[in-house]
């Protein structure tokens, strides 16, 4: 087959977020951890685990122990950040996603914590001297206590606080960071925090799950001015989980319907509350779904990952050429697979960046691709068993490991072509 080069200038990398690989975390997820870990680790029971997930050969962590579901340590990148920014320059990323956990930040109300801003700096800083630019996220799902003490997003005064603390952040950090990314798939935390009610704090409510629409919009939109009155040249965007949805039978009046009652939810609702205030658009995709009335999920499942996840590479496809409408650049700032075994890793990367590129080759303006993750971490409600990383980790002895696909996507990310 021929090369299939892409732009000149792309980023490749991979992403992170604080609370999933920092460890040493006090915040409403840490909370919700103790109090429901031996719960899922009891509810873990009733599933066929395969023998390679039930009894791993590498860490101690399997879905039937409590110990698994408290995030701990999780991988000690808070103090081993600079040795994975040499395992990811090593393997030829320029760009590098993160967050900054604002439970560090700002533990109390109004106080913020000069020690932490200063970690955070020598983390970009760590960064920027290896070559790889820092995407920066502010908000990827975890609050301080005394905000979750009064409602989280769900308090009217959200949208204050997370722009009280983003101008903070910015502030401190402007000069090193030229892309900040505010929130971390929005409809994320409303679909199972607030209408599923299996994350923290586990409620089933429809005036909950509009006014989080509302005021993480609002948290977006008023972060969006306050950067930018800071610093101009800014690039400012949201990280939006992107289903590629379609009718199970597209000859179904039903089905069409409610699949474009899903898309719109899922995919358009926060474009359209964020609209005007997006410099770039910055995609997450996992998922694909045929939907069948009523709002039953009837993939093929041919391929699947270790969580059961339908692998679709050309749902990416799909939807970076429905993106294209907005005429903003577009980064892939999530894409990755749950896969211990590093079977499908390298192919899962091979196909989907072909997709990518095919959208890039018919017009649409994709500038990056970030694979999820660069470690093995911490899968919030699933906790560590799932493994996502490029680099392999022993929860033992926390040892890093280069996989094989890994390696792989090396090679793309220095020579710029697939």
């Amino acid at each position: 087959m021929p090369k299939l080069i892409f732009p000149e200038n792309f980023y490749w990398g991979a992403a992170t977020s604080a609370h999933q690989v920092e460890g040493g975390n006090k915040n409403d997820w840490t909370e919700w951890e103790f109090k429901n870990a031996q719960r899922l680790a009891k509810s873990a029971h009733k599933k066929n685990w395969p023998d390679y997930i039930a009894n791993p050969t590498n860490g101690e962590f399997n879905p039937l122990q409590k110990e698994n579901y408290v995030s701990g340590w999780a991988v000690d990148h808070y103090n081993r950040f600079e040795e994975d920014f040499e395992i990811a320059k090593n393997l030829g990323h320029n760009a590098h996603r993160f967050s900054i956990e604002w439970s560090r930040i700002e533990p109390e109300q109004g106080k913020f914590n000069e020690k932490e801003i200063e970690h955070y700096r020598k983390v970009i800083e760590a960064l920027k001297n290896r070559g790889l630019e820092p995407f920066v996220t502010l908000w990827h799902w975890t609050n301080p206590l005394w905000l979750s003490e009064i409602g989280g997003p769900k308090n009217k005064k959200f949208a204050f606080y997370f722009a009280r603390y983003a101008q903070v952040i910015v502030k401190n950090f402007g000069d090193l960071v030229g892309f900040w990314l505010t929130i971390n798939e929005p409809t994320s935390v409303i679909a199972n925090s607030y209408f599923r009610g299996v994350w923290p704090p586990q409620e089933k409510s429809f005036l909950s799950v509009w006014s989080v629409y509302k005021n993480l919009a609002e948290a977006h939109n008023r972060t969006y001015e306050t950067i930018h009155k800071i610093n101009k040249e800014a690039k400012v965007g949201f990280a939006n989980i992107l289903h590629f949805n379609e009718p199970y039978n597209a000859k179904s009046f039903l089905d069409l319907i409610f699949s474009k009652i899903f898309h719109y939810f899922s995919n358009q609702k926060f474009y359209n509350l964020t609209g005007g205030k997006n410099d770039f658009l910055a995609v997450n995709y996992y998922f694909h779904n045929k939907i069948k009335f009523p709002f039953y999920i009837k993939n093929e499942n041919k391929i699947v990952s270790d969580l059961g996840w339908e692998i679709y590479p050309e749902g990416i496809y799909h939807i970076l050429k429905n993106l294209a409408q907005y005429k903003l650049p577009i980064y892939v700032t999530e894409n990755g697979v749950a896969d211990s075994q590093d079977f499908l890793r390298e192919n899962f990367i091979k196909e989907h960046l072909r997709y990518v590129h095919k959208a890039i080759s018919e017009g649409v303006d994709v500038r990056g691709y970030f694979y999820w993750s660069l470690l093995d971490n911490f899968e919030w409600d699933k906790g560590f068993w799932p493994r996502f990383g490029l680099v392999e980790i022993n929860y033992k002895t926390m040892e890093r490991k280069i996989r094989q696909s890994a390696e792989f996507y090396a090679q793309v990310a220095k020579n710029n072509y697939l």
